[in-house]
C-alpha cells in the first residue's frame, strides 16, 4: 500500500472513530486486540521478570520480551495488509475498520465527559468514581477542582498517544507501524513503571514508548493550539503554544507535559500539581501556574470540545496530505 492510501485509510479510519468509536456491544463478546497485547506481555512478564532473577538479567530479558513482542506485532501488521490486500476494494474497508479499533477519539471524549456529568449529577462522589476510570490516582484523595484537572489532563495526554501517535505511524509505515506501536504503548502501561517489580524489567518498554511518542506529544501542540483557536479565539490558541513551550517540560514524563501545557494555555486553568498514587504522594510543579487555581466541570467540556476541535484539524491536515499526493 502506498503512502498516499495510507492517508486515504487513515481519513476514513479517523471519520469512523469519530461517529462511531469503540462498540462495547462487540468487545463485550470478542477481546480486544489491546487486551490481547496485554495477555501477551503478562506471559512474558510471569516467564521472564522472576524476582529470583538479578537484576542485571530482569534489563535483559525485558529488553528481549519488548523486542520479540515489536517483531511480532510487525509480522501480524504485514500479514493482515497481505491478507486485505486480497479483496481489492473491500479489503481498503477492512483495513479501515481495522485502523479504528486503535484510535480512541470518541470513546476518550465520552470517559471524559462522563467525569463532568458524574459531578453535575452525583456531586463529588459521582465525579471521583468516573474519573476513576481513565487516570491512575487515588480517587478519595481529590477534591472537585483535582477531579476535573485529571479528567483534563488524561484528555490531553491520550490525544497525543491515543489518537495523534497510532495516526502518525500508521500514516509513515502501515498498519505495522500501527500495531508495533499500540503493543509498545500497552507494554509501558504495564510494565513501563518505576515500581521495585518493574523498574528493570520494564526499563526498555519505558524507554522505546518515550521514543515513540516524542513527535506526537510535539506536534500534539500545534493540533490543541488550532483546535483553541478554532474554538476559544486567536488569544487561547497564543496561549497554548506559549504554555507549552514554557512548562512542557515540569511534567516528569518527556512527553505528557507538552499536549497538557498546551491545553492548560488554552483553556487558561492550572493542570498537574501534587498527586497522590497508590498511597504515595508525587510532588510535580503546577503546569501554567499563572492560569486559574479552580478548574471546573465546564472546563472539562470545554476541554473536550478543543480535543474535537483537535482531532478535526488531523483529519483535515491528513486529507490535505492526501490531496496533495494524488
Amino acid at each position: 500500500m502506498t503512502i498516499e492510501l495510507n492517508f486515504l485509510v487513515l481519513v476514513l479510519a479517523l471519520l469512523l472513530d469519530r461517529i462511531v468509536g469503540d462498540p462495547q456491544l462487540l468487545w463485550a463478546r470478542l477481546p480486544h486486540p489491546v487486551v490481547l497485547f496485554g495477555r501477551a506481555i503478562s506471559a512474558l512478564d510471569a516467564l521472564f521478570n522472576r524476582p529470583d532473577l538479578m537484576k542485571h538479567k530482569r534489563r535483559r530479558n525485558g529488553a528481549w520480551a519488548i523486542a520479540a513482542l515489536l517483531a511480532l506485532s510487525v509480522v501480524a501488521g504485514l500479514i493482515l495488509h497481505w491478507f486485505f490486500a486480497l479483496f481489492g476494494l473491500a479489503g481498503i474497508l477492512l483495513e479501515v475498520v481495522c485502523v479504528t479499533i486503535f484510535l480512541a477519539q470518541k470513546s476518550l471524549a465520552d470517559h471524559v465527559e462522563a467525569v463532568a456529568g458524574g459531578l453535575k449529577t452525583g456531586g463529588i462522589r459521582g465525579g471521583r468514581a468516573a474519573v476513576s476510570m481513565i487516570v491512575g490516582r487515588d480517587p478519595e484523595t481529590l477534591d472537585e477542582p483535582a477531579v476535573c484537572r485529571a479528567a483534563i489532563e488524561s484528555l490531553a495526554e491520550n490525544f497525543s498517544d491515543g489518537v495523534v501517535a497510532p495516526a502518525l505511524w500508521y500514516a509513515i509505515f502501515g498498519l505495522p507501524g500501527l500495531l508495533a506501536y499500540k503493543m509498545l504503548n500497552t507494554a509501558d502501561s504495564m510494565i513501563g513503571h518505576k515500581s521495585e517489580k518493574y523498574v528493570d524489567f520494564g526499563w526498555a518498554s519505558a524507554r522505546l514508548d518515550d521514543l515513540a511518542n516524542w513527535p506526537a506529544a510535539r506536534l500534539s501542540i500545534a493540533l490543541i493550539a488550532a483546535g483553541a483557536w478554532l474554538r476559544r479565539g486567536s488569544a487561547a490558541c497564543r496561549e497554548a503554544f506559549r504554555i507549552a513551550i514554557r512548562d512542557g517540560g515540569l511534567h516528569r514524563s518527556p512527553n505528557s507535559g507538552r499536549p497538557e501545557a498546551a491545553m492548560a494555555g488554552a483553556l487558561n486553568v492550572q493542570l498537574a500539581g501534587p498527586r497522590v498514587y497508590a498511597g504515595v504522594v508525587v510532588m510535580e510543579p503546577m503546569i501554567n501556574g499563572s492560569g486559574r487555581e479552580t478548574a471546573t466541570a465546564e472546563d472539562i467540556e470545554d476541554a473536550v470540545a478543543v480535543f474535537y476541535a483537535s482531532c478535526s484539524v488531523l483529519t483535515g491536515l491528513v486529507l490535505a496530505l492526501f490531496v496533495f499526493l494524488l
